[in-house]
């Protein structure tokens, strides 16, 4: 198997299943059987290359709140989801990342099916680097309803440090 194959295999996944109908779905749910609390707001996922991510998430009862919006978790998950995928997919698989924290802005009601995006430049060194990652998530009418910037912790894979030293 060569190292482009290895690399982007989350990438190849998805591309093999967005290509078929209901294919983005099957991502979505495979995806969500890795890690099963993603579940919970029933991710679809709409793009995913490397360097970004646009993930879909539908307004329903199971993820209001007491006052009928989307609850600020719900979207705070759809937020952490969108990050990590698009680390896993933009990272050479020399590298690993960990979320070390969250800042995250309310900015409006979210009374509708919201949509993600997560966007990225890859650059990375050969030492652990905190980096911060930037999520948008818009309504049906196009409004940011929450940003929030994750900080992710990335750095080589120790097997990678030991075959380097």
């Amino acid at each position: 198997m060569s190292a482009t194959h290895t690399e982007n295999r989350l990438l190849q996944q998805y591309g093999k299943l967005a290509r078929l109908p209901f294919g983005k779905k099957l991502f979505s749910l495979a995806l969500c059987q890795q890690a099963p609390y993603f579940s919970s707001i029933a991710p679809r996922f709409e793009t995913l290359e490397k360097g970004l991510v646009v993930v879909g998430m539908p307004e329903r009862r199971a993820v209001h709140n007491h006052i009928g919006t989307v609850h600020a978790l719900a979207m705070g998950n759809l937020c952490e989801l969108a990050a990590g995928t698009m680390m896993e997919a933009s990272l050479p698989r020399t590298h690993r990342w960990i979320p070390k924290g969250m800042d995250i802005q309310y900015l409006a009601k979210a009374e509708s099916d919201l949509v993600a995006r997560c966007a990225w430049s890859p650059v990375v060194s050969d030492v652990g680097e905190e980096v911060p990652v930037v999520v948008s998530v818009t309504d049906r009418a196009g409004t940011e309803v929450v940003r929030a910037t994750i900080r992710m912790w990335v750095s080589p894979k120790r097997a990678t440090v030991a075959r380097a030293a």
